[in-house]
């Protein structure tokens, strides 16, 4: 039964009086877990209506009000890792009143954020982060004779990231005063994969342990029907074992002193265990708190993974609420490299934790042996794709824009300086809306455009992706589509796929007057804008690069010669963007045209709807328009 049921007519009485962890630590302990079930009520309440992180959220709701129970925040220092579990957080540090407005235009934000709390010690949104910051922490407080302490919370998924083992190994060569609590679900955005999620099960399952169970086994059946029952208990506690037993063993080979597992629902223990923790020890240790995704919320708990991030939808039934529009561009993806793997098999498909929001759920149902999510490891995953591109295959790494940030030298370096034939498709280029400035992906067009032997594309719609896809992977050199985050333009999918030419651009609309340069989903508004021109008498010309390197330079220095005017418009930073391409171009073309450049400016970009953001920034329809304006009076 959803929480909800128990707590439908029932006032946040408790919540409601919380505006500080101060004003919870007066709260008796009795009182807590009906402080619990409010704060998740106040959640799934808000979340069915903004959209956001709901299952992460949900799991943490007990281990977050016994985090600040016991510690004296925000003078001790809690660390999410990602951020998107720290909504209970928010509603118990003075973002209740406001906690409607999550992720909405000029409202909080879904991520810790500094400016928004002096809870919020570090800004958060990428994985495996908060050892490392925790360290720093640690070492500073030291430093500066401040003996309060620094609490790093990390999921299980997150331990994948090599980072956070970097930050343990260092911590335990240290020896430091660092409480890291792992939060174990069991469960990341994706099922976690690899070495590390059978750990646990392979050391039960060696050779030594092995004959030592086989061992015990046979004296137990040899005694009275009480050796039985023993037997019977022992079996049936052997998965508590594997959790209980073997990961102290990884941890304190890293100098950390392991405890638990912790039940992370049982406020009572989690309480007591911390204290004693803050009270009776000093440097680095692991506290191992078993939790579960979407707990309180039937449809969340059985598929945490479907309910990590959602949009708004119906609380009675957990179902989204329905989006009316085009196919996005992410179903579109997927779909096309269901056709190109049956095409070709030797095509693969590689991504970091990342199946279903990168639409490859087909392709790993359909082609399960050529599927690989290598866990949130976007350094590995590029590496990886190198290694099987070595013997002959066509890998696909299908990771978001901001975070393949993180593995811009192995793209350099593995793949790009041996030319190899990688397919880099990078989903969320551009804003991304709710999810704000550490998702934004606006810096790809700029991180990738300098590096040698990399093709980068950008299609204007979601046929022309398909045709990019096809493109990308029948070259042989390493290619890199970026496509926004969202619906189509509603263009009806060609049946046939082709190849695009490299490097070889498309004009759209011929004009005397000034030429238009569009990037990507820029296209169809700078359209749009050369009709709302013709009407003042004004006739611009629209070339779509589709290239962002190489571009077209035939056809691009034409067209701005014969026009004498140009104006740029990117889904991106200004700077070291398509804009700074074309700008190197016509200097090298010797070509002295006035040029407007159309991006974002030096800047980190809040949340916000992507049409709000492309309004601010200049880049709608009616930007295009009036910067094409400005142009034709120089």
């Amino acid at each position: 039964m959803l929480i909800l049921n128990a707590l439908h007519d029932r006032q946040t009485d408790l919540l409601d009086a919380i505006d500080s962890p101060t004003d919870l630590r007066r709260l008796a302990p009795e009182v807590l877990e009906r402080l619990a079930a409010e704060i998740r009520h106040k959640i799934i309440r808000t979340v069915a209506a903004t959209g956001g992180h709901l299952a992460p959220s949900l799991g943490v709701v007990e281990l977050t009000i016994a985090l600040h129970y016991v510690f004296n925040t925000p003078k001790d220092k809690l660390i999410w890792d990602v951020g998107h579990q720290s909504y209970a957080h928010k509603l118990l540090t003075g973002r209740r009143d406001n906690f409607h407005t999550l992720r909405q235009y000029k409202g909080i934000s879904g991520f810790p954020k500094r400016s928004e709390s002096p809870y919020d010690s570090v800004e958060t949104g990428h994985s495996s982060t908060s050892i490392s910051y925790g360290l720093g922490m640690t070492t500073a407080k030291e430093l500066n004779k401040d003996r309060s302490r620094v609490i790093a919370v990390i999921g299980d998924g997150s331990m994948t990231a090599g980072l956070a083992f970097e930050g343990l190994n260092h911590a335990g060569h240290l020896d430091k005063d660092l409480i890291v609590i792992l939060n174990d679900n069991e469960m990341s955005i994706s099922p976690n994969v690899g070495a590390m999620s059978s750990f646990l099960s392979k050391k039960l399952t060696g050779k030594t342990m092995s004959g030592l169970r086989r061992h015990v086994e046979e004296r137990l059946k040899s005694l009275s029907s009480v050796g039985e029952n023993i037997l019977t208990v022992l079996r049936k506690s052997e998965e508590s074992l594997k959790g209980f037993f073997t990961p102290g063993m990884l941890f304190e080979a890293l100098k950390f002193e392991y405890i638990g597992p912790l039940p992370g629902h049982e406020l009572e223990s989690l309480i007591e265990t911390l204290r004693n923790v803050r009270d009776n020890r000093s440097g680095p240790v692991l506290i191992h708190v078993l939790t579960t995704k979407g707990k309180g919320y039937g449809p969340a708990e059985r598929n945490p993974g479907e309910y990590h991030g959602v949009g708004p939808f119906d609380i009675a039934t957990g179902t989204p609420l329905p989006v009316i529009g085009p196919p996005s561009y992410t179903q579109v993806f997927g779909k096309t490299m269901c056709t190109l793997g049956r095409e070709n098999d030797r095509l693969t498909a590689i991504t970091a934790a990342m199946t279903a929001g990168t639409g490859l759920i087909p392709f790993s149902r359909e082609f399960p042996t050529r599927f690989f999510d290598v866990g949130i490891a976007e350094q590995h995953a590029v590496t990886f794709a190198a290694g099987q591109a070595l013997e002959g295959l066509r890998p696909v790494v299908a990771v978001y824009s901001t975070f393949m940030q993180r593995a811009l030298d192995q793209i350099i370096h593995d793949v790009c300086l041996p030319d190899l034939p990688v397919t880099f498709a990078l989903d969320r280029g551009g804003v991304v809306g709710d999810d704000g400035p550490t998702h934004h992906g606006v810096f790809d067009l700029s991180f990738l455009r300098f590096i040698p032997n990399l093709v980068v594309m950008a299609p204007k719609d979601e046929n022309e992706l398909q045709h990019m896809l096809k493109t990308a992977v029948h070259h042989n050199g390493p290619v890199a589509i970026r496509y926004p985050r969202g619906g189509g333009e509603g263009i009806a999918l060609d049946p046939d796929l082709r190849k695009l030419a490299i490097g070889e651009g498309e004009i759209l609309r011929e004009g005397g007057d000034v030429l238009i340069l569009p990037v990507g989903n820029r296209v169809y508004p700078a359209l749009i804008a050369a009709e709302g021109l013709k009407k003042l008498g004004i006739e611009a010309a629209v070339i779509n690069p589709r290239f962002i390197k190489p571009l077209d330079n035939e056809l691009s220095t034409i067209w701005a010669e014969k026009t004498g005017r140009v104006v740029t418009v990117e889904d991106n930073v200004k700077k070291g963007g398509f804009g700074s391409a074309v700008l190197q171009l016509l200097s090298e073309m010797h070509l002295r045209v006035p040029v407007r450049v159309l991006g974002y400016g030096n800047t980190f970009l809040e949340h916000a709807p992507q049409n709000i953001l492309w309004k601010n920034s200049g880049l709608d329809t009616s930007g295009i328009i009036k910067a094409t304006l400005e142009v034709l009076k120089q």
